[in-house]
């Protein structure tokens, strides 16, 4: 059973999706980052505000948490967001190491309100080659010695 707290924070999450549609922002997303149950960050979804695909907000409530810290890890950071993380946003939370995922809506509502991202979980479970997106390997070998710099580095910060 959520707490109280949870409960408000959550809340905060819808009211910020909610805003960003009324004010013409955005889409109707929300996400709040929370660290020793105070908000550290908050962002609403701004992808045609800034013509930036990748700016939903939970990437863009990331963003400012790690500013906000000073790092690139979120461990110890729980996330609350008005609908369940798409595929990209997913890998993103996963990426910063947030602890817990709270969602309002789910994947399915998402669908029924026009954003559907069904085909991403699809395109990811096939082959590349059977993908929609064309993908291919040019240079693999050469582009080993990226990698190979990066395990020989001595000033290297691992993630």
């Amino acid at each position: 059973m959520p707490t109280e707290q949870q409960l408000d924070f959550m809340r905060r999450a819808i009211a910020l999706a909610t805003n960003n549609v009324s004010s013409a922002r955005g889409g109707p997303f929300g996400a709040v980052i929370v660290r020793d149950d105070q908000i550290i960050a908050e962002a609403a979804n701004s992808v045609t505000a800034t013509n930036d695909p990748t700016a939903h907000a939970e990437v863009n409530a990331i963003r400012l948490a790690c500013g906000k810290l000073n790092r690139f890890s979120l461990e110890g950071c729980e996330i609350y967001t008005s609908c369940e993380p798409c595929p990209m946003c997913l890998a993103a939370i996963y990426w910063a190491r947030i602890r817990a995922i709270y969602y309002g809506n789910t994947a399915a509502e998402a669908a029924r309100a026009g954003f559907d991202d069904a085909h991403l979980y699809r395109e990811l479970a096939l082959p590349h080659d059977k993908r929609s997106i064309p993908s291919t390997q040019i240079l693999g070998d050469a582009a080993w010695a990226s990698f190979q710099a990066w395990q020989t580095s001595t000033t290297k910060i691992e993630y």
